[in-house]
């Protein structure tokens, strides 16, 4: 029977889109909240101040993803902080069959992957994170470390300077991008 089920034509009517939903009427307010607030980071007139907007960002990510993710989120986030990364990453993978389309979940998961050790996965995951939200600097910063521990100063360099575009005052941004800029052109060691 199941088999049968599967053979089955998928019928396609005339006008059907097969399309991704629509964005319903909170994701269109949150994403314009979010445009906004990635203007405003951008002028921040001091460290304080972006500090307080990025901390709103990222409490937009986060909501973005369904109440039982973000509780998942949470808690693999306190995994991950005790350091009990194999339960952190279960509680990421939960979280991402709940909301596949949460960037924030993907870095979450992505920074598991490399707190284990994995950093092809975690290199996935960012991407990932960064294929959902173009503009998600912890993905960016992330994959900057990653890039720095595969050898790859330029490319490291490039995913630092990308986060410090979009948030300015990233913290410990410039530092990065100045020593990063050094081990790229060859005078670190």
């Amino acid at each position: 029977m199941r088999a049968a089920l599967i053979a089955l034509p998928l019928l396609i009517l005339p006008g059907m889109a097969m399309a991704q939903p629509a964005p319903n009427r909170q994701q269109e307010t949150r994403r314009a909240e979010l445009d906004t607030l990635f203007e405003s980071l951008k002028t921040a007139p001091d460290e304080p101040s972006a500090l307080m907007i990025e901390t709103r960002i990222r409490t937009l990510w986060i909501e973005a993803a369904s109440p039982a993710a973000v509780l998942l989120l949470r808690r693999g986030a306190r995994n991950l902080a005790a350091r009990t990364n194999d339960e952190a990453l279960e509680d990421f993978d939960a979280a991402i069959v709940l909301s596949p389309t949460s960037a924030e979940a993907w870095l979450q998961r992505g920074q598991a992957y490399a707190a284990l050790g994995d950093a092809p996965a975690a290199a996935r995951d960012l991407q990932e994170a960064l294929r959902l939200e173009p503009r998600h600097f912890g993905a960016l910063v992330t994959l900057s470390i990653l890039q720095e521990e595969r050898g790859d100063a330029r490319a490291a360099l490039r995913s630092m300077e990308a986060a410090l575009a979009l948030n300015p005052r990233l913290r410990g941004g410039a530092e990065r991008v100045r020593e990063l800029r050094r081990k790229a052109d060859g005078d670190a060691t």
